[in-house]
């Protein structure tokens, strides 16, 4: 295999199996700002004992979310070492912002939350979760500047490297050399915030809150059947330490569906018909790619269900839409000229299928979150939350789809972004180390995913170990 494939192949495992965990530590540290808040100023010991259990899961989340991160950080000056050189001035001042700001804050204030339990105030103790929200939540902000800044970038000039000179008129589709070339700061808010900086954000937040309550709720879902399942007869024989336990996860499972309601909704809208008018105004190609779009059209409509197919001219199967819907989301005209990616030139085009497919399973997701959490909340006001298991199996089962939710929004994003690591500035063939050995590519790329296999293995293996031991730790005392 060419040696370009296999570093963005590395970078995409590195990067996908990092992805898994940031969301996760969001979400779950907002569900225990809420959890421990109602505990402390209700002095509600429920609440208290759901806050301790879901504190282990955090806290297991973010070890292995900060040792996956570590690796990918190290890429950037191995395989990716022409890139680090040309972005450098520019990607360097958000990751150092994110960990001075951010990791510190977090890491310190989780060991508080964590460790500080009964010896500290009950006020000092909520504010550590607190802070851990807020410092993963800055974190998140700056990998996403940086993220950001490479799709729309802002704020740069172009540098001769051999001369000094700056390139005063910079030609976007270009692709500057970066042996011969570099981009320079030169306006540091323009970076940071670049036209789409704080619509990412706000949309991997919300996917992030939208995880957090699935887990919250899909695990108290499961607590709730694990208990039910030792006793053959009905409720009324169930123990009063196991009732009281299914009351403790019946609390959590309602705030996860109500929250994860809140949240889905926000992030179909306004978050994603933001997000998608943003890719539309200044990703056109990206755009195209992610509705199928191969001819120009006006009028274009909003694919429901289609089947991608062909290569030099791609073509839509079994296609369902509705008319004219798609011009009238992104720009208000239902008449409104959508560009295809024939008018894209062949060499700036990104590849269709994995963007298209992508894109429509993120949505596809969430939609079904929007369902679930809804089906849920309505048999909240029903009084019959706990009456049908078969809706607590399928909480439980919906716990890592937000996570594969994000991983589709995440390629359809840098996959759609190709064949640029800085839209329309740096080409990604230019961007890799091309004097790695292959060799030492192919060794890493295997010694990384069998690491990460064990890691992921040994996550999962923990979290259920938690989950099946919860309801004999919830009647622990506090």
């Amino acid at each position: 295999m060419e040696l370009e494939f296999l570093s963005r192949l590395q970078f995409a495992i590195t990067v996908g199996f990092h992805f898994i965990f940031p969301p996760i530590t969001i979400g779950l540290a907002l569900m225990l700002v809420i959890i421990e808040w109602i505990g402390w100023k209700k002095n509600d010991n429920e609440y208290i004992k759901l806050g301790k259990f879901f504190a282990k899961i955090l806290a297991v989340t973010f070890a292995v979310g900060v040792a996956s991160g570590l690796v990918m950080v190290l890429q950037f000056g191995t395989n990716w070492a022409r890139y680090s050189v040309f972005v450098g001035d520019i990607f360097g001042a958000p990751l150092a912002a994110e960990a001075v700001f951010a990791f510190f804050l977090e890491s310190t204030f989780l060991g508080l939350y964590l460790f500080g339990r009964n010896k500290v105030s009950k006020g000092v103790h909520w504010f550590s979760i607190l802070m851990v929200t807020i410092g993963s939540m800055i974190s998140a902000f700056w990998i996403l500047v940086a993220n950001s800044w490479q799709q729309t970038p802002a704020g740069f000039a172009i540098q001769n490297i051999t001369t000094g000179e700056i390139i005063k008129d910079i030609i976007p589709g270009k692709g500057y050399d970066p042996t011969q070339y570099r981009a320079v700061l030169t306006d540091f808010w323009a970076a940071v915030f670049n036209p789409t900086t704080l619509n990412r954000f706000i949309h991997v937040i919300l996917a992030s809150f939208i995880t957090g309550s699935l887990v919250l709720a899909g695990s108290c879902a499961y607590i709730i059947l694990k208990i039910k399942r030792n006793y053959k007869n009905n409720d009324t024989e169930i123990p009063d330490d196991d009732k009281q336990t299914i009351n403790i996860a019946e609390k959590g499972l309602k705030k996860g569906l109500i929250l994860g309601l809140i949240f889905s909704l926000l992030q179909l809208f306004p978050s994603g018909h933001e997000h998608s008018r943003d890719v539309f105004k200044y990703q056109q190609s990206k755009f195209a790619a992610t509705q199928g779009l191969y001819h120009s059209t006006n009028g274009a409509r909003l694919l429901l269900f289609g089947l991608l197919t062909g290569d030099s001219i791609p073509q839509i199967k079994a296609e369902i839409s509705i008319p004219g819907l798609l011009s009238f989301l992104v720009s208000g005209d239902f008449n409104a000229r959508i560009k295809g990616m024939e008018e894209i030139p062949a060499e700036n085009r990104p590849p269709m299928w994995l963007p298209f497919v992508s894109y429509h399973n993120m949505v596809i997701l969430g939609m079904l979150f929007i369902a679930i959490n809804a089906w849920g909340v309505l048999q909240i006001f029903r009084k019959k939350l706990l009456s049908g298991k078969k809706y607590l199996r399928i909480l439980f089962l919906f716990i890592p789809l937000p996570v594969i939710a994000s991983q589709f929004g995440w390629i359809a994003a840098e996959v759609g972004r190709q064949p640029w690591t800085v839209f329309n500035i740096l080409r990604t063939k230019d961007s890799f180390s091309n004097v790695v050995p292959v060799e030492q590519v192919w060794f890493t790329l295997i010694l990384f995913s069998v690491i990460y296999l064990i890691m992921l293995f040994v996550y999962i293996f923990i979290f259920m170990r938690e989950l099946k031991h919860a309801p004999v730790i919830l009647k622990e005392k506090i």
